[in-house]
């Protein structure tokens, strides 16, 4: 079975605090991609998802079943993408502000696929320019890969090019799974869409308000 599609990512490079340039940007940078996402995520997919143990940005161990009973909505990325890894993010958290206190029902999840280099120090400090919500989670290579394996997200590191800090381009599956509170795929979703847009396929996982 064809896994969903893998944007590159690109070049490391300087980042400010991304969400007003990306969120001003969205809609032209995403439409055109819409569709192709859609046709790849919408077709019948393997089982997505399973048990995972990973560190927070504080280093505390976490576990699918420290969301029991709760959504999760999980991106896997690495916090030296300049462009689809921060997009995502802000659109995501976009969505889940527009849907107010609906939206506290879903947890939002960033899964690094550096391990290496996205320390809990620095997952945290990526994470917190976008959403205190949004919880960060690394671990080392041997306790990623399978959670990775097990929800299909293909990685390929590119070349080093040669930047200071050691990072380099990866690329990787790039789709947002949203998981129920028992961490069974309810949908994946696509990362070209609006906030509102996104907003709205996840309400339809919502109770009413």
């Amino acid at each position: 079975m064809k896994k969903p599609s893998v944007p590159p990512a690109r070049r490391p490079g300087a980042r400010g605090n991304p969400l007003p340039a990306l969120m001003a940007v969205a809609v032209l940078l995403l439409g055109g991609g819409a569709v192709i996402r859609m046709l790849v995520v919408d077709r019948a997919v393997p089982a997505v998802g399973g048990p995972y143990a990973l560190n927070d940005t504080d280093g505390k161990a976490v576990t699918e079943a420290s969301f029991h009973g709760r959504l999760t909505l999980i991106y896997f990325g690495y916090t030296h993408c300049v462009d689809v890894c921060p997009l995502t993010l802000a659109v995501m958290t976009r969505a889940l502000d527009l849907l107010g206190p609906r939206g506290r029902a879903v947890v939002p999840i960033f899964v690094t696929v550096d391990p290496a280099h996205d320390t809990p120090e620095v997952m945290r400090e990526y994470i917190r320019r976008f959403s205190p919500r949004i919880v960060g989670l690394t671990a080392n290579e041997a306790a990623l890969r399978p959670v990775l394996d097990r929800f299909h997200i293909a990685v390929h590191p590119q070349p080093t090019q040669g930047d200071a800090t050691g990072s380099q381009l990866i690329d990787h599956t790039s789709v947002l799974y949203l998981m129920d509170g028992d961490n069974h795929l309810l949908a994946v979703l696509p990362v070209e869409t609006e906030p509102r847009a996104l907003a709205r396929q996840i309400a339809r996982y919502l109770p009413a308000s």
